[in-house]
């Protein structure tokens, strides 16, 4: 006897049952997913981060190309009054923002992160990306995920190094909606040392011949003047501390290039922090977003000697920085109900 695809005989009037069950018992869940935009993994879902934890056990969501990103969440205990991205830099991850977290937590800001494709405990190629705009197109959907969530908050960004450049792109994307975008050491353009004409000419040669060819580390020392820190990033397992792909520098080129088009159409809020010691993103991007930009709230303001992670710099430049950022930031929310109109 072989079975049919079909449902014979008196058999149709229990499989269009089965079928109806079906649709309403998990349609509630479908529905949660869609409005919520929370992922809700299969019981037997065999994901995994890199480092072998299942995704079924870590806040995560699953972008556009089905990879599952690793998120983390700062929730004040009052209701939030703004939401808060924080862009991570490249090669690290979400993790050394605890700080930064936690303080803007303490003043009732929902802050949140995911670690990039390919960074942390995301999945993805270690540090490798087939477009810069996927880290753009990743962030947006966390922030509309969000935004779904509370939808009559104020929005800002918080990036770094390489997180600066996305959260640029990202607000370029949809400059009406974010309150702010508050930068620290930005990627904005390629050092002019390190990035010559002959040099961007090779990679681009290199990049259609060898693309996986590395180029070099990023120099841990340049990261900061305190020596702790340093030996944090050094032992930060999360982090990748191999080469860096000519096939991805491609990839920051083309993002710097895109930054400096969009940078005369820039309106929207930002505060621009820099060490002038900085030897992995070259300050005078900062500079030129600063005089380019025709946004009229914007203020930048250069650390004397720092180095490029202002917020693991020496405790006196990182309390700095996190007064700076926690303040601009306070400055632009709307007044609370309990300050009165």
């Amino acid at each position: 006897m072989s079975w049919s695809l079909a449902c014979p005989g008196h058999f149709s009037l229990v499989c269009h049952i089965c079928t109806a069950l079906t649709y309403y018992l998990f349609l509630p869940v479908y529905a949660a997913e869609w409005l919520l935009g929370v992922y809700m993994p299969e019981p037997e879902d065999p994901r995994r981060t890199p480092q072998g934890v299942s995704y079924a056990d870590l806040k995560h969501f699953v972008n556009a190309d089905g990879q599952h990103l690793f998120c983390r969440y700062w929730e004040p205990e009052a209701t939030p009054r703004a939401l808060v991205f924080v862009a991570h830099g490249a090669g690290e991850h979400s993790g050394p923002y605890d700080e930064i977290g936690q303080t803007l937590k303490e003043q009732s800001l929902l802050v949140f992160a995911h670690d990039h494709v390919g960074h942390g405990q995301s999945e993805g190629d270690r540090m490798n990306i087939k477009d810069f705009q996927v880290f753009v197109r990743d962030s947006l959907q966390h922030i509309d995920l969000m935004k779904g969530r509370h939808p009559d908050l104020p929005i800002f960004i918080i990036g770094h190094s390489m997180g600066g450049a996305i959260s640029i792109l990202t607000a370029c994307a949809r400059p009406s909606d974010f309150a702010g975008v508050a930068l620290i050491a930005p990627m904005v353009r390629m050092n002019p040392e390190s990035a010559t004409p002959f040099k961007v000419f090779l990679a681009k040669v290199a990049n259609h011949i060898v693309p996986s060819l590395t180029l070099g580390l990023i120099k841990s020392k340049w990261i900061s003047r305190d020596q702790t820190q340093v030996e944090a990033y050094d032992t930060d397992e999360l982090i990748y501390h191999g080469g860096v792909r000519v096939s991805f520098a491609m990839q920051m080129i083309g993002a710097s290039e895109r930054i400096e088009r969009v940078i005369p159409a820039i309106t929207w809020p930002f505060l621009l922090l820099h060490g002038d010691v900085d030897k992995l993103c070259d300050i005078g991007g900062s500079q030129m977003m600063f005089d380019k930009a025709p946004s009229t709230d914007k203020k930048i303001k250069v650390y004397d000697g720092a180095y490029h992670a202002l917020h693991h710099e020496l405790p006196e430049t990182a309390a700095s920085v996190l007064k700076e950022v926690t303040g601009w930031i306070s400055e632009r929310l709307p007044a609370s109900p309990s300050q009165g109109s």
